[in-house]
């Protein structure tokens, strides 16, 4: 009964917000509500991209009651919604001198290393940047879900020691991982000679050319159904 109540709490923090961003996007006085609603992600483990938009908005004309903790915090959940453009769009609001500071330059390294896929530096610099990223959870897997994501799109088949490497799990601990994308993703384990294991990802219009030409040639028939009365 108590975890019912604080989803239906959070609900309403939610509704709340939402209302609070959709009709006083402007007003300063919301300030303190969407620094709390930060918190709420974090802990909560949700994210809404429109409501911290919206607070480094009001940073912008508020500079004095710039927090760098809950900055930090947003940039981190942006990182952590990769491979989709926010970290970038939050970025854009911060002033250059705020974006010198130590933990901000750490933050844009990390993003820059993901976006070109360097996930071993990654991994190494966010080791050294502990207190930045484990204060948000769920930051890890998060990380390990884009790494995936990114190997899926490239790979059709991938060393175990290339994907280790990528989503920084080791041991036993992969190998559980690798159980659990072999009964729900599709994935399969070969075993090479002289290369260890072998994981073989689901072919798609990206990692297999042929699928693409494939998906390219095909003509839905509702087009083709629109097309027809054009000709006659």
């Amino acid at each position: 009964m108590r975890e019912m109540g604080r989803e239906r709490e959070a609900t309403k923090v939610a509704y709340t917000v939402e209302q609070l961003v959709a009709f006083n996007r402007y007003n300063p006085d919301i300030l303190p509500d969407l620094e709390n609603y930060v918190n709420d992600q974090v802990s909560s483990q949700t994210y809404s991209l429109d409501a911290n938009l919206c607070l480094l908005r009001l940073y912008q004309f508020e500079p004095d009651k710039m927090s760098s903790q809950i900055v930090a915090r947003i940039l981190v959940k942006a990182l952590m919604a990769m491979p989709a453009p926010d970290f970038s769009l939050c970025l854009f609001l911060i002033p250059e001198r705020v974006q010198m500071e130590e933990q901000f330059k750490t933050l844009i390294v990390l993003s820059h290393y993901l976006e070109t896929g360097r996930f071993r530096q990654f991994w190494d610099e966010a080791a050294k940047s502990r207190h930045i990223v484990e204060a948000v959870p769920g930051f890890e897997q998060a990380i390990q879900g884009y790494a995936v994501h990114v190997l899926s799109l490239t790979y059709q088949k991938i060393p175990r020691t290339v994907l280790a490497e990528a989503i920084n799990i080791e041991g036993l601990s992969l190998d559980k991982f690798l159980e659990h994308q072999v009964a729900n993703s599709g994935w399969v384990i070969e075993k090479s000679q002289g290369r260890g294991q072998v994981i073989v990802l689901p072919r798609n219009e990206f990692n297999d050319p042929a699928l693409k030409k494939n998906a390219a040639d095909s003509v839905p028939l509702e087009h083709i159904t629109r097309i027809f009365p054009i000709l006659s």
